[in-house]
């Protein structure tokens, strides 16, 4: 087990900040662990980190404390997970990308160019009967949906959990990467296309091949730029981005109460983890309580303006670093050498076994209809296992379960609202025989009033 390795970074002020309050800040330096940070009651509060970046800290500081070291266990086949979290204009995109993805000055670089230099810096270094493969994917998630930035046509990929593979991005496009122009080159092309109100996830899987032990190992690295948090009061924000703050700031809220549920339960007892509150936190199962090894950049504005926002972050940081998480290595044997010497199945081999097995219980026209769902629903990631065929069943009925709960809720709405216009009949009736029982002339009277008021009343 290892604890989540949380480090703070501040930025320098701003001009604005500047302007208004001078070169004032809020944070007190004790050491490179340690620091005090004042709200704006001028109240101190402590908190200690695994490591403190100050407003003068380099790019290549958080490089190469915080990130290189799982960049080294990624190579070496054990999953990993960088976080930049912190409020709007942080540096959270600065310190993840640098000025530009394709950032001549070596200073400058931010995580993900240096991540991929170091990705394929390990690769050169390795043995020369190791194969890797190195593959990307990009998806960002806006307002609930994961979208494909390599194919936007993809804008609603959904999220499967395999017990062979862990959390996968059904159907998101993987290209093939060769060397670091060629990765640097399409994550330029690709980013424009990312919204600045969406988590952003770079997605890089590793697989080495042993040609002499005749295995394979693989590792998965995912870099995560999340959007900024915001009190919507204080940005001011209207229509439109106001329906995103609100989406972000519900999916860092359940992404909270999943750390929360992580370090706040007890050892006797399984707590129930809620990772399917947000398509962030299903994407980040693996990371926060699986086989990955993580790290969090907390990232603050040193101003006395944003102290309260300041403060929130370095708390959600501090609750963090009490995740315990099991990274391990992944091994297989190597899919041509079964012990008969025979090629496994492809994918599709694989597909058309499974559905075989399954037409002995099910008639002809159940396996199609059945045969055309996963596929539409792209459930057959990689099929090689009973185990995945059980998962993919699994997500199938729990969202058959969630269309049946909504439209049970949609039932339940409309018989109330036929209970109401019934009650609003009966009252009508009542009044109608009461009329009919007075003199004629009354009744007529009251009629013409009662039709009267139930053009302005609804439901009288």
């Amino acid at each position: 087990m290892s604890n989540v390795t949380v480090c703070v970074r501040f930025r320098p002020l701003s001009s604005k900040e500047k302007r208004d309050l001078g070169d004032n800040i809020c944070i007190q330096s004790m050491d490179s662990e340690t620091f005090i940070v004042k709200d704006e009651k001028e109240e101190g509060f402590t908190f200690s980190f695994d490591k403190v970046f100050y407003e003068e800290s380099k790019q290549a500081d958080v490089y190469e404390f915080l990130v290189l070291p799982i960049v080294r266990d990624t190579v070496n086949s054990i999953n990993g997970t960088i976080i930049t979290y912190g409020q709007t204009g942080a540096g959270k995109t600065y310190s993840m990308e640098g000025p530009n993805i394709l950032e001549s000055d070596e200073k400058k670089k931010g995580i993900l160019p240096r991540v991929v230099d170091g990705l394929f810096a390990c690769i050169k270094t390795s043995a020369d009967s190791t194969k890797y493969t190195v593959k990307l994917s990009m998806v960002e998630i806006y307002m609930e949906k994961v979208r494909d930035l390599f194919d936007l046509s993809k804008d609603n990929i959904q999220i499967k959990e395999s017990k062979t593979q862990g959390i996968v991005l059904s159907g998101a496009t993987e290209i093939s990467l060769s060397d670091t122009a060629e990765a640097l080159q399409s994550l330029s092309t690709e980013m424009n296309m990312a919204s600045s109100r969406s988590h952003c996830v770079y997605m890089f899987t590793l697989n080495q091949e042993s040609i002499s032990e005749k295995r394979v190992k693989s590792g998965k690295l995912i870099l995560v730029d999340l959007a900024g948090s915001e009190k919507v009061e204080k940005t001011g924000a209207e229509g439109r981005v106001l329906e995103e703050a609100k989406t972000i700031n519900k999916s860092l809220s359940a992404l909270g109460n999943v750390i929360n549920a992580l370090t706040c339960g007890s050892p006797a007892k399984s707590n129930h983890i809620p990772y399917r509150d947000s398509k962030l936190t299903r994407m980040l199962q693996d990371a926060l309580g699986g086989n990955s090894r993580t790290a969090l950049l907390c990232c603050c504005s040193p101003s006395p303006s944003n102290a309260s926002e300041s403060l929130s972050t370095l708390r959600f940081g501090a609750r963090a670093k009490h995740i315990k998480t099991s990274p391990l290595v992944k091994v297989s044997e190597e899919k041509c050498s079964k012990k008969n010497g025979d090629a496994s199945g492809t994918k599709d081999e694989s597909f058309e076994k499974i559905l075989e097995k399954m037409s002995e219980r099910l008639n002809d026209e159940d396996i199609k209809l059945l045969e055309e769902l996963f596929i539409q629903a792209g459930l057959f990631a990689d099929p090689d296992s009973e185990e995945d065929l059980e998962s993919a069943i699994q997500d199938v009925v729990q969202q058959t379960i969630s269309s049946l709960m909504k439209a049970v809720e949609e039932l339940r709405s409309t018989v109330e609202m036929l209970q109401r216009e019934k009650n609003a009949m009966k009252e009508r009736i009542a009044v109608a025989e009461r009329c009919d029982a007075l003199p004629g002339e009354n009744a007529d009277f009251l009629q013409k009033i009662f039709g009267f008021l139930s053009s302005f009343i609804p439901g009288m």
